[in-house]
């Protein structure tokens, strides 16, 4: 079940009227043949990476836990894709379980912002999960992950007591937190290393601060 905050339309249109992350564009950009390039576009949101994915060629699937963040992307993909094509490769699915993909079916997965928002552990260890299990060897997952340092509200966040990782004061209710070690960690677990050194990017906001682990892991 999605949360109702990334349901609400204000938060639908902010994230669907934001420019392709900036990461993914340098990723992708010499790709010498975006069509045999399978990549599944994670937490979609509005559907700003998954149009700049379709619109260079690629074979672009995108899944959210929000029906209206999915509705909206389908809606920015349909002249581009086809409405049949739009419905089909665009669908509400948690990140927890991608039962609907097949093992080792994508080349990429694109998961910027989205792990955090598991609500417990367990969830964000499914996720993962999931992740290594649909990615192809040789494959690549691009991450970028909140680490308890982050302060969206000016108020802190608190750790939720007898949860490890698990946090309060987000925006979008529960969060799981973790700094770059411990991501690195939980990814080797799972044969995913990283392809060049993660990094953790301090941005000062109006309010407080945005603290992110920025990776990218590919699959042994």
């Amino acid at each position: 079940m999605s949360n109702p905050f990334w349901d609400q339309p204000e938060t639908v249109e902010r994230f669907a009227e934001r420019a392709p992350d900036h990461r993914l564009t340098r990723l992708v950009e010499n790709v010498a043949t975006p069509a045999d390039c399978r990549v599944l576009d994670l937490g979609c949101a509005g559907g700003r990476n998954t149009v700049m994915l379709a619109e260079g060629g690629f074979d672009v699937w995108a899944r959210d836990a929000s029906l209206p963040m999915v509705e909206r992307t389908r809606a920015a993909v349909r002249e581009l894709l086809g409405a049949e094509e739009a419905e089909r490769r665009v669908r509400v699915g948690r990140m927890d379980d991608l039962t609907a993909s097949a093992d080792e079916a994508f080349d990429l997965v694109v998961a910027l912002g989205l792990y955090q928002n598991a609500e417990s552990l367990e969830e964000w260890e499914g996720a993962l999960d999931e992740t290594a299990r649909v990615l192809a060897p040789g494959g690549r997952v691009l991450v970028a992950h909140f680490t308890p340092e982050v302060d969206l509200t000016g108020e802190g966040t608190r750790p939720v007591p007898g949860q490890p990782h698990v946090y309060e004061g987000l925006p979008g209710g529960r969060a799981v937190l973790v700094d770059a070690a411990a991501l690195d960690a939980a990814m080797a677990r799972r044969g995913l290393e990283p392809e060049k050194p993660s990094e953790t990017v301090r941005v000062e906001t109006e309010r407080g601060k945005r603290v992110t682990v920025n990776a990218l892991y590919r699959k042994d």
